[in-house]
This record gives C-alpha cells, sequence and structure tokens, in this order.
C-alpha cells in the first residue's frame, strides 16, 4: 500500500528530520537508536516546559527585561538524571536566584518519568490538544497545578519539536 501523500507541513517537517539525521550523521538501525532518539527529544520537551513554567513563575520571558516586575531572577540550570523507560536522561532544571521556583512538571525529588507520563507529554502535545484539556489532564493525573497560557506556552514552544520526533520514527519505517 503506497503511503498517503503529505501535508505541506508534514512534507516539510519529513524534510527537517532527514537533515538533522544527516547532519548528526544518525541512522537507525535497531530499537536502541529508536529509543536514543526518543530518550533525547523527551529531554527537549521536558527542558522546554520547565524553561516555559519558570518563565511563568518569574512574569517574563528569558532576555525580556522591560516586562520585569520582580527582584527575583533566572539563576542557571541543575542537572538531573531521570530514569525513564527510554534509559537514563540527563534534565537541565531551570533555578532561580530567590529559590522560590519548585517545579510542577518534574517535582524537586523525583527521579523518574513513568512511561505513562512520558506518553502522555507526548501525545498532549502531539494530538494539539486545547490548553484548557492539557492543564485538565496534568491536573487529574499527575497533580501539577498549570495555568492556560503556560500550557499555551509549552504547547507552542514543544509542539514542532514533537513532530519533528514522530517523523524521524515514521522515517525509519518508511526505510
Amino acid at each position: 500500500m503506497a503511503r498517503r501523500k503529505d501535508s505541506p507541513q508534514k512534507a516539510a517537517m519529513r524534510e527537517m528530520m532527514r537533515d538533522y539525521l544527516k547532519n548528526n550523521d544518525i541512522s537507525i538501525k535497531d530499537g536502541t537508536d529508536v529509543n536514543s532518539i526518543m530518550r533525547d527529544m523527551m529531554s527537549v520537551i521536558l527542558e522546554g516546559a520547565l524553561d516555559e513554567e519558570l518563565d511563568e513563575e518569574l512574569g517574563y520571558s528569558k532576555y525580556d527585561y522591560r516586562n520585569k516586575e520582580t527582584d527575583n531572577s533566572r539563576n542557571g540550570h541543575s542537572s538531573k538524571t531521570m530514569h525513564t523507560s527510554y534509559g537514563d536522561m540527563d534534565v537541565a532544571i531551570p533555578r532561580d536566584r530567590n529559590g522560590d521556583y519548585e517545579p510542577q512538571l518534574i517535582k524537586k525529588y523525583q527521579n523518574t518519568v513513568t512511561q505513562d507520563m512520558e506518553e502522555k507529554i507526548l501525545s498532549m502535545y502531539a494530538k494539539g490538544m486545547t490548553t484548557g484539556d492539557i492543564e485538565s489532564h496534568m491536573r487529574e493525573l499527575y497533580d501539577i497545578d498549570i495555568s492556560d497560557s503556560t500550557i499555551s506556552r509549552i504547547t507552542d514552544k514543544i509542539l514542532p519539536i514533537v513532530k519533528n520526533g514522530r517523523n524521524a520514527l515514521w522515517k525509519k519505517c518508511m526505510l
């Protein structure tokens, strides 16, 4: 059965992923390679979501000092090893200078991202769910209270990354 014609967006993402794999000399030979790509993609997704959480907490985006209305500011990142079904991955957790920021997506002493959480994060972003739906799911599943605006900013930042990763898996299947 022939593959359906890609939408322009999907074709562009497929091309981006092809370029990414080629430019980084990555070849997918087996499930281990797929796990490695998924682990990297999950790390990028979590780090992006955590950065957006901190933006919401501080009330301004990185380098947007004109809208800064707080004495608190960013203070780099700390590294945390998370155990996932794809293997261990390092995640850069953002910090604030005053130490007030407590991440909601990855709690302070949490070191495991369950497969269920991984799948939910990927599927919510990939399906383009509304901010209200994502907020509701996060609250119900993980007891995380995140505002609509934070979800919207996270979705805007992360959705292209998720789609690129999904295309890498499809490319593997199509080769």
